[in-house]
């Protein structure tokens, strides 16, 4: 019999979707504007409840948002209304309008050639921070750093994008690893 893989302690779990997010994709560095924009919006999404919700309500935001493709979401304004009746995703008004107001910021990034990606990791230098955690206990809610991304986010006219949510989006999108030192995929993130 193989030995269980070591987890953060949040990744100890039985639910699949939080163990395979954990294994798979928290921490990892994204360099794709379209991923970038989906644990963006998903973070917002995530605000004020637990990430298990969101997963779990993940399949139905793809849906609901076109797949995060910015250039779609952004024309979703005359949307909000059937968005706000559906069910299966988080009925918030804030957080809809605001995941379709920073589609736009993006778009406009974009026509003035600046794409995602390089819009994120230049808040790092591109290159990902390492934090040496031991335990869950030691991570950070936010940090000097996404208080200045998100300050600069909301002056270039994000929203919804405040320290914590900017924070828990750098961990996701691998701007910033935050998984224990004996985790399985810190371990793989050094090779």
């Amino acid at each position: 019999m193989l030995a269980e893989k070591h987890r953060c302690a949040w990744g100890q779990t039985n639910n699949d979707l939080m163990r395979e997010y954990h294994d798979e994709e928290w921490g990892r560095p994204s360099h794709d504007s379209r991923h970038l924009f989906e644990l963006l919006s998903l973070e917002i999404m995530q605000a004020g409840l637990s990430w298990q919700t969101v997963l779990n309500k993940r399949a139905a935001f793809k849906q609901a948002f076109a797949n995060f493709d910015y250039r779609q979401v952004q024309q979703m304004a005359p949307k909000i209304p059937v968005l706000l009746e559906n069910t299966q995703i988080i009925r918030n008004r804030l957080k809809v309008m605001a995941i379709i107001n920073n589609a736009r910021v993006i778009a406009q990034l974009a026509a003035k050639g600046e794409d995602f990606d390089h819009y994120v990791w230049a808040f790092v230098n591109n290159q990902p921070i390492r934090h040496h955690i031991t335990s869950h206990d030691q991570v950070p809610n936010t940090t000097d750093l996404a208080k200045h991304m998100s300050k600069q986010m909301k002056a270039d006219g994000f929203a919804f994008t405040g320290p914590v949510v900017i924070y828990s989006f750098m961990q996701a999108a691998g701007l910033v690893n935050d998984h224990e030192a004996d985790c399985f995929v810190n371990q793989t993130l050094d090779e």
